[in-house]
């Protein structure tokens, strides 16, 4: 800095600092900003998402959703992956978007609004001792047409088959608002780790998708997911909603009912309308710290 002030070039070293909360849900961690206060163009926000989200450099997070505010709904959330790519919706991520607005008075509903790319969300919160610990979001009607989704397909993709280098993967798709491909079969923990990457970026998925890997057991969907443009995560809230629908259409777990969805982060709660409706999703939002950073 001393070097740019004292040959005029004080306008190149501008330092700015940003307002932050970080929080998780399951273990799905995010940086979460304030976008009542905090300006910043869409430009930049790319660029700025990857800094925050370094977990060796940076805050670390699986991204950043900033919190703004919205004309046809309370409040927006606009979510972005590790990777600096815009992303539809986080069932994680939202419950900590209203636990964020209650905590801090932006809002002091129990029941909000909350737009995002992904369509319009209802959420309900629950309250001890004046902060939100859960909460409850109306994920809206599964999407299970291929053009929807989207997969290169025609009508629906269910218990399809993809060659992925080689290897034939069983799967059925679906959208929370985002894609989510969603596998019951058989595998090695070594072919979990080499195809995940892969299914993200096949062919048939245009936008790439989200890879659940399931194994049910005693009435549990134990879920890993890779998620598309963060990696490997400890959870994933539509992922959960799409692997209970999953489930759901195969026979593996009953409709209109509560459904325990186990990831690496923690339990989630999805109940899926027997009438494919909409999908309820329960489970834990908390605030891990917060703090300023310069950039």
């Amino acid at each position: 800095r001393d070097f740019c002030l004292s040959r005029g070039l004080g306008d190149v070293y501008k330092r700015q600092t940003l307002e932050f909360t970080k929080m998780q849900g399951c273990g799905n961690d995010y940086v979460y900003v304030n976008g009542f206060t905090e300006k910043l163009s869409p430009e930049e926000k790319p660029e700025i998402v990857r800094s925050l989200s370094d977990r060796h450099f940076g805050i670390g997070g699986d991204g950043v959703i900033f919190i703004n505010p919205a004309e046809e709904a309370d409040f927006e959330m606009e979510m972005y992956n590790a990777d600096g790519s815009r992303s539809e919706m986080c069932g994680n991520g939202i419950r900590c978007v209203a636990k964020h607005l209650y905590d801090y008075a932006i809002a002091r509903s129990e029941e909000m609004r909350i737009n995002t790319l992904g369509g319009m969300k209802g959420i309900r919160v629950k309250v001890d001792e004046g902060e939100v610990t859960e909460a409850t979001v109306d994920m809206g009607a599964p999407r299970l047409d291929c053009h929807d989704i989207p997969v290169k397909c025609d009508g629906k993709f269910i218990d399809g088959t993809i060659d992925v280098g080689g290897v034939k993967v069983q799967g059925t798709a679906v959208s929370m608002g985002n894609p989510h491909f969603i596998i019951f079969q058989p595998l090695t923990d070594a072919q979990v780790r080499e195809l995940g990457p892969a299914i993200e970026a096949h062919p048939m998925f245009p936008k790439k998708t989200n890879v659940e890997f399931v194994r049910a057991e005693d009435g549990i969907l134990n879920t890993a997911v890779f998620e598309r443009g963060a990696g490997w995560t400890l959870a994933c809230g539509t992922g959960a909603c799409a692997t209970a629908v999953a489930a759901g259409l195969k026979g593996i777990s009953p409709l209109g009912e509560d459904v325990k969805v186990r990831l690496p982060g923690g339990d989630l709660t999805i109940n899926v309308k027997k009438d494919l409706s909409t999908v309820h999703m329960s489970g834990p939002a908390v605030r891990v710290f917060q703090g300023e950073i310069d950039w």
